[in-house]
């Protein structure tokens, strides 16, 4: 019908994704109870209808509602405050040369560190509490974001850049009304960035260190073999993480247009 093919077409990416993701939660569900040719013991892979169970469980008796408080105040400090100061430091070293030749060294040597590694000093320093995961969150959200927000400065185009100091335009006035909106597609695309490392920094802190939090539950669930609760804590970040990429891409699509075309001809 001609109907279902246009709504096909404008749906396009959503249903295939929803085709894909009810496909595998079939099969997922079948190897656990044994349609197939094989049955996966429960201890080692919880069926999708059980993962659903526990969860609702989880909310109904508001077991999940203290871990998830923790994680979230645990992401929301470490990632604003990465956001503030890597922005802010990006800018600086991408307009200035001198002060990307300072913090060059650093940013560097702290991409290139896993963050895990980093976990016994934190720990040391501020110990076990919030704070140490608010640190590992910080340290793999400002990365990304530092370094974006370099790119997106040092890409701004330099025609714009021309006409605007033949007008007579100061310094500041350049950069605040050229190189800064330029750079906006770069900085939402190091966001975008930045919630992976700071979801990633999350489970890492409460996994090695923690008393309370989704990490930590997964942990718990973990070593007592409650597979279920692993899993509904485990797509519990997946979601949370995907809905704030999902959100920022939105975002970035957007302003998509602002953004420089490397290697296109002037």
């Amino acid at each position: 019908m001609p109907s279902a093919r246009g709504f096909y077409l404008e749906n396009e990416r959503a249903v295939l994704g929803m085709a894909t993701v009810a496909f595998v939660l079939v099969v997922w569900e079948g190897l656990t109870r044994g349609w197939w040719l094989w049955r996966i013991e429960p201890i080692f892979l919880s069926a999708p209808t059980a993962i659903a169970r526990t969860a609702v469980q989880l909310f109904a008796t508001g077991e999940i509602w203290a871990d998830l408080g923790v994680s979230g105040l645990e992401f929301l400090l470490g990632f604003v405050t990465a956001v503030v100061a890597g922005i802010a430091l990006g800018l600086a070293a991408g307009w200035h040369r001198q002060t990307a030749f300072a913090l060059g060294p650093f940013f560097s040597a702290l991409n290139a560190t896993p963050r895990v590694a980093l976990l016994p000093l934190i720990i040391m320093w501020v110990g076990i509490g919030i704070w140490s995961k608010v640190l590992v969150v910080f340290l793999g959200a400002v990365v990304p974001v530092y370094l974006n927000a370099v790119a997106g400065v040092r890409t701004a185009d330099p025609r714009l850049l021309t006409v605007a100091r033949s007008f007579g335009s100061s310094t500041p006035r350049v950069f605040w009304a050229v190189v800064l909106p330029g750079a906006v597609p770069f900085l939402l695309t190091g966001l975008r960035l930045g919630v992976g490392r700071a979801m990633v920094g999350i489970v890492v802190g409460e996994l090695y260190a923690a008393t309370a939090g989704v990490g930590f539950m997964i942990t718990v669930a973990g070593a007592t073999f409650q597979t279920d609760k692993v899993f509904v804590g485990v797509i519990l970040i997946a979601l949370a993480g995907g809905l704030m990429i999902e959100s920022l891409t939105r975002i970035e699509r957007r302003v998509e247009t602002w953004r420089v075309k490397v290697g296109a001809a002037a």
